[in-house]
């Protein structure tokens, strides 16, 4: 049997972050892999889980620091698979949301490798809930929406401006540099006071969180000099944050009762 028709591939997700969120599945795919392209967002103790003999490449793209185009990448990953076998493609969180994996399948099938979809703990859904944030409640919402802030034309989505017409839980993955025209979104439909987190590096032991509103989210974010990566959650359930609800209590507290 030559090496080629031993060739596979595995699109993997690493999860948010924290190793411990790694998908058992997705471990034993690492343990028996060839090679691992792995991307900026993958946790670096993760693939120390990798055999020795285990080529590693980094391939990361990073805020217009592009380690290798994407077509360079899916070149890379069949190429490494005819010449050394099993090759996981490792993306943080999950790899079909906003990670390219599905890009990658396509391309990888046109040379008829078999390609294996290990699915990753997204941080869309994981942070939130770490912070006991559910992106659903009872009484509260009816859904949630999921959306990068920008376009490939580096415009801000009309997705947002739709989702702040709705009551769902809004989570803007890749949205940083977008945050004021995100607020200008939710503000234009008069949403001022709604509740936003701000998670950078989450599940991680530097990670980095902010509470406010739509009025005053840039001005605490700001002060708190958040950056990247980080996502973005919008909605009334954000008030269920532990401290968001102290803030409000303490706030009630420090206002002066009117008295006729």
């Amino acid at each position: 049997m030559t090496l080629y028709r031993r060739s596979k591939i595995s699109i993997v997700g690493a999860g948010p972050g924290d190793p411990d969120l790694l998908t058992v599945k997705a471990l034993k795919a690492i343990q028996e892999a060839d090679v691992i392209l792995y991307d900026a967002l993958v946790n670096p103790s993760i693939l120390d889980e990798a055999k020795e003999t285990t080529h590693k490449i980094y391939v990361g793209k990073r805020a217009n620091r592009h380690h290798y185009a994407q077509e360079e990448i899916n070149q890379m990953i069949v190429k490494m698979a005819m010449l050394h076998g099993h090759v996981v493609r490792l993306k943080g969180g999950d790899p079909f949301i906003f990670g390219r994996g599905h890009e990658e399948l396509e391309y990888a099938r046109q040379f008829d490798i078999p390609v294996e979809i290990v699915p990753g703990i997204s941080s869309c859904i994981a942070l939130p809930e770490l912070n006991e944030v559910p992106l659903t409640r009872r009484g509260i919402n009816t859904g949630f929406w999921v959306m990068t802030a920008t376009t490939s034309s580096s415009q801000l989505s009309t997705d947002v401006g739709l989702a702040a017409q709705s009551n769902a839980t809004v989570v803007i993955l890749m949205g940083m540099r977008q945050l004021s025209k995100i607020c200008a979104a939710f503000a234009e439909q008069s949403r001022g006071n709604l509740p936003v987190m701000i998670i950078q590096n989450g599940s991680l032991p530097e990670e980095k969180k902010v509470l406010g509103t739509i009025d005053t989210i840039e001005s605490i974010a700001a002060k708190a000099e958040m950056g990247t990566p980080a996502i973005i959650v919008v909605g009334e359930v954000v008030s269920l944050d532990p401290a968001f609800r102290q803030n409000v209590l303490q706030q009630i507290a420090l206002t002066p009762v009117k008295t006729k």
